[in-house]
């Protein structure tokens, strides 16, 4: 593996646009080829980032030369059609969250990773940004005391129109997969594996959750109390409490650049947590390491942890009542 990691993307939606960005920013990486359905938006996209080389079909990509890893970003449902896609044309895949639809589409890509010996990550960028190393680390140094609850929610009132992906039960739609999954997972990092989850939700007429809320327990005793919503324009905050006192991410917490330590004694700190870029440069970050050691998942994240969020997942929308045609 050479120092700079060259990088397709496949899909050229907005979350495609903001990964291609943060290439920018990122270290001895390179967007070296872009593809899509329709040869006219790849080179669309091409236009705006350097003029990679440009493919009119994902197939085209997944064989193209001169690429050492895929960047998955399209809808939800297409996730695990796309990564193994990928990975059975031999490159190495990072696959936008939610990891795939259900956890049976996540236990089939990782099988096929894990066959091929080739790397695949879930681009969960939160786990990678400088915020939650910030409270893992003040955590551990025992300032809060011992931790026993993380109150965590991401909310924000999206568009009603029907056609919408966010609004359409058969393109993943919902908070749970688009926001719900960052609560989720960062309450998991914090405080390890769930014993237990319960949900509940209010539903849209297409089927589809507008507000969840779940609390989970989860092994070591603690408890984390998570929310989403894309009907209400809520803080969304992460606090992280102890027997000694709280940290907190303020606003949008999965963007902060600031957190606020408070003490029992009294004592209230803030800590300042810049990020590159537009924050996806961490995660670019983390897969290039990765791929330069020859590693085949990330510590920050591993595939068993993707699994076990998937599982997770599966199980809340069985108690809200959201299936999507993937699980039928």
């Amino acid at each position: 593996m050479s120092d700079t990691i060259r990088w397709g993307i496949l899909g050229t939606g907005r979350i495609a646009r903001d990964f291609a960005n943060a290439l920018k920013d990122t270290p001895d990486a390179v967007l070296a080829a872009v593809g899509s359905r329709n040869v006219d938006s790849a080179a669309a996209f091409a236009g705006d980032f350097g003029q990679p080389a440009v493919y009119g079909s994902y197939e085209a990509l997944a064989a193209a030369p001169g690429v050492d890893i895929i960047y998955i970003g399209t809808p939800h449902p297409m996730h695990a059609e796309n990564t193994l896609l990928a990975l059975r044309a031999g490159k190495a895949v990072l696959c936008e969250k939610p990891f795939t639809i259900n956890l049976r589409e996540a236990q089939q890509v990782v099988a096929e990773a894990r066959r091929r010996k080739l790397f695949l990550m879930e681009a969960m960028w939160t786990r990678y940004m400088p915020a939650l190393a910030e409270v893992k680390r003040i955590i551990a140094s025992g300032e809060i005391g011992v931790v026993n609850s993380v109150h965590a929610d991401l909310s924000f009132v999206a568009t009603t129109d029907p056609e919408n992906r966010v609004n359409k039960r058969e393109l993943g739609g919902g908070a749970l997969l688009d926001l719900g999954i960052y609560p989720l997972s960062i309450a998991c990092a914090l405080l390890g594996p769930v014993e237990s989850v319960q949900a509940q939700a209010i539903l849209s007429e297409a089927g589809v959750d507008m507000t969840t809320g779940f609390t989970m327990k989860h092994r070591g005793g603690a408890m984390s109390i998570n929310s989403c919503s894309l009907r209400a324009r809520t803080p969304s905050e992460l606090t992280v409490s102890g027997s000694l006192g709280s940290v907190r991410m303020e606003g949008m917490f999965h963007l902060s650049q600031t957190l606020t330590v408070k003490l029992t004694s009294g004592v209230t700190r803030t800590v300042a947590t810049p990020y590159l870029g537009n924050g996806y440069v961490h995660e670019a970050i983390e897969a290039g390491r990765c791929l330069r050691e020859g590693l085949l998942e990330s510590p920050g994240m591993t595939l068993d942890e993707s699994l076990d969020l998937m599982q997770l997942l599966d199980t809340i929308r069985a108690q809200i009542g959201v299936r999507y045609p993937a699980d039928e």
